[in-house]
């Protein structure tokens, strides 16, 4: 399917990386719903793109919340008459503390945003996926370089991108017989609010405070492009 005709999803729409593959599909074609938490946000996003004419809606979503997200991919049915690809990326960080100073209420509030949200998404993505004809779909979740090597007082966020590995790999594998593609992105630091007090000097393994170098996060955005592209059977498994 060409990209001006391909339906997307992306979560975490308003801001850093979700904004830049926004702006990314939008720029290639694509129709395209935004999903986040403050509808501000995600029509800032929006008013970003060039000659979107009705190619873009906002939805406010909470990805911790199974209604809500079903209200999502109904919307985007709805509107766009099916969905070819979900880019996975709603997520938070946790400060950072020592684990047997993590609260459990910030250790699940984590994991339901990162790992829960992306598993309710996935899973909605599927079931329309599969149920659509022509059948398929491809769906891409940001993982992290903190899915290989974890920061300093970083549990929570570490352990959520592992099993967003997990997760990716799984569905890939379950996948393949509904022609649904599944990858991942593993980015180190983009320049996003996100990832701002890199540059400033973080804690390295050593114990050392040091700065960080940032890359454009548009180059995220062309990169998931690249991987929304393919055709469904090639798949970038980790990117």
């Amino acid at each position: 399917m060409s990209s001006p005709s391909k339906v997307a999803i992306v979560t975490g729409a308003g801001s850093g990386v979700g904004r830049a593959v926004s702006l990314a599909f939008l720029a290639a074609g694509y129709r395209l719903v935004l999903a986040g938490r403050r509808e501000d946000a995600l029509q800032e996003t929006i008013a970003m793109a060039q000659d979107v004419q009705g190619r873009a809606m906002a939805k406010v979503t909470d990805v911790c919340d199974p209604a809500s997200i079903d209200a999502l991919f109904a919307a985007c049915v709805e509107a766009y008459g099916r969905l070819d690809v979900l880019f996975n990326n709603a997520g938070i960080g946790a400060p950072a503390v020592p684990i047997d100073e993590l609260a459990i209420e910030t250790w699940r509030h984590v994991v339901d945003t990162n790992l829960t949200g992306s598993f309710l998404c996935t899973r909605a993505a599927v079931r329309q996926m599969k149920s659509q004809s022509p059948q398929g779909g491809r769906i891409i979740n940001n993982g992290s370089i903190s899915a290989y090597a974890p920061r300093p007082n970083s549990i929570a966020y570490t352990a959520t991108k592992h099993a967003i590995t997990g997760l990716t790999r799984s569905t890939a594998l379950d996948g393949r017989k509904f022609n649904i593609a599944c990858g991942q992105i593993d980015i180190g630091n983009a320049e996003t609010p996100m990832a701002a007090r890199m540059a400033k000097g973080v804690p390295q393994a050593n114990g050392d405070i040091a700065a960080e170098p940032l890359m454009d996060v548009a180059h995220v955005g062309e990169s998931v492009l690249h991987m929304a592209e393919l055709p469904l059977q090639s798949n970038v498994l980790f990117m």
